[in-house]
């Protein structure tokens, strides 16, 4: 009878987890990945789909065993304790959830941009805190309605993008997509972790496993099922730019290249509807992640738990909102377009990863088969590496970016400690405990 009340079956987290990736991360990631691997992009995407598939299991099966909405600071804690090490992971977990927050937000002011005769970088900016700006107050207050416009979003996204990508493959033109002018192999590697990036998104599907009807059999289900239908669209995407657009022209163009795709095919009409829909995809996805992240995120973060609440409430929930909001503003601000994707790309493979070696610790629990585990571990390790080398010459910041991220993270859990004398807790054995005490 209680599996009969549970508001998520297989098709329904099936669609949440493909409304959750095909987001801003493709109008973002086709034009900065295919800038480094050219017409093998494609390729990118399907390793990228092959390690998010190695990751999406591990989660599912810590999802299993510890149903938690914690997600993967539940799932930190578990695997390591409640120590310092998980505490920094988890804070470094919503600090890697702000930064693709400000990824998507500069997207977001580009795609802007691309409507106004002058849209250089001051106007990105506006436009980039503009949004955020606008979803923190409207989050505050707790509109309804947009909460509820978001899967009128997602159908009108995967439209676009499917029509787009059909049509564009009757008008390839085969000598973009020539072996002849295939760059190596291995910058084909060096944008696999960018193209993980667009994938983001597959986690929230463990994160309805309370909710969920027969868990043990519909959570993996639902992620293989939702990661390979991105997969195969995110392929047909890749191939449908680089075989209409010149290398040049995507690297000219790699933060609106998407949009730019649609030009010679739709001509002006079908650039604009590209740009209007990235703008209708980043901004959701901007609703859609900026509460869960500030609110849960912040809570677990800030006092070790999750928030007692999980509805927009402006007395309950503001002190997480402007925190974050503010600590995306500077993100924005001082770093480009791709700065913030690799940074991002790069903190939430580490992030995984060492989630993933949580999971061995405690994998006699959750009954997950290892070798897949160390694939997982090994894949975005190896992927990280490889990000950061391939980018160093041109962004020789990046690693002070990923250093400073993970001392700030650091930095605020001793401080949180000594101050506030809090320690991030498992969920799970506070529900147990609890449920005994009422007993």
């Amino acid at each position: 009878m209680e599996n009969s009340k549970k508001a998520f079956g297989l098709w329904s987290a099936v669609f949440l987890g493909i409304g959750s990736m095909v987001g801003a991360g493709i109008f973002i990631v086709i034009g900065q990945a295919g800038a480094i691997a050219g017409n093998i992009v494609w390729i990118s995407f399907i390793f990228g789909g092959i390690i998010s598939l190695l990751s999406g299991y591990s989660l599912a099966k810590l999802a299993i065993r510890y149903q938690s909405r914690g997600g993967i600071i539940e799932y930190l804690v578990q695997g390591f304790g409640k120590n310092i090490f998980s505490g920094t992971m988890g804070v470094t977990f919503y600090l890697s959830q702000l930064i693709a927050l400000a990824a998507v937000a500069k997207s977001f002011g580009t795609y802007s941009a691309t409507f106004m005769t002058h849209g250089n970088v001051m106007w990105i900016n506006i436009f980039a805190i503009g949004i955020i700006t606008l979803f923190t107050i409207i989050n505050l207050i707790g509109a309804s309605l947009v909460a509820k416009s978001e899967n009128i979003i997602v159908i009108i996204k995967l439209i676009v993008l499917l029509l787009f990508s059909l049509v564009a493959l009757f008008t390839i033109k085969p000598e973009l997509l020539s072996v002849n002018d295939m760059p190596p192999i291995s910058k084909m590697f060096f944008a696999i972790g960018i193209t993980f990036f667009a994938y983001q998104g597959f986690s929230v599907i463990t994160n309805t496993v309370e909710d969920m009807k027969n868990p043990k059999i519909t959570m993996i289900k639902a992620m293989f099922i939702a990661l390979i239908l991105v997969a195969i669209l995110y392929i047909l995407t890749a191939i449908a730019v680089l075989g209409n657009l010149p290398l040049e022209k995507v690297i000219e163009t790699k933060d609106y290249a998407l949009a730019e795709a649609a030009k010679p095919i739709f001509g002006e009409l079908g650039f604009k509807i590209m740009a209007t829909t990235a703008l209708l995809a980043t901004a959701s996805a901007i609703n859609a992640t900026l509460y869960s992240v500030t609110e849960i995120g912040y809570t677990m973060a800030k006092e070790g738990n999750l928030p007692k609440i999980y509805e927009y409430n402006f007395y309950q929930s503001f002190q997480g909102l402007i925190v974050s909001a503010l600590l995306i503003v500077p993100m924005i601000l001082f770093l480009n377009l791709s700065q913030i994707t690799t940074v991002a790309a790069i903190v939430v493979l580490l992030v995984q990863a060492i989630t993933h070696i949580g999971h061995l610790r405690v994998i006699k629990e959750t009954g997950a088969k290892k070798y897949i585990i160390l694939l997982a571990i090994l894949s975005m390790f190896g992927i990280a590496g490889l990000t950061l080398y391939s980018t160093y010459k041109s962004m020789p910041n990046i690693p002070y970016y990923l250093i400073g991220t993970f001392l700030f993270a650091f930095l605020i859990e001793i401080g949180l400690r000594v101050i506030t004398k809090r320690v991030i807790t498992p969920q799970i054995i506070d529900k147990l405990e609890k449920t005994l005490k009422e007993i």
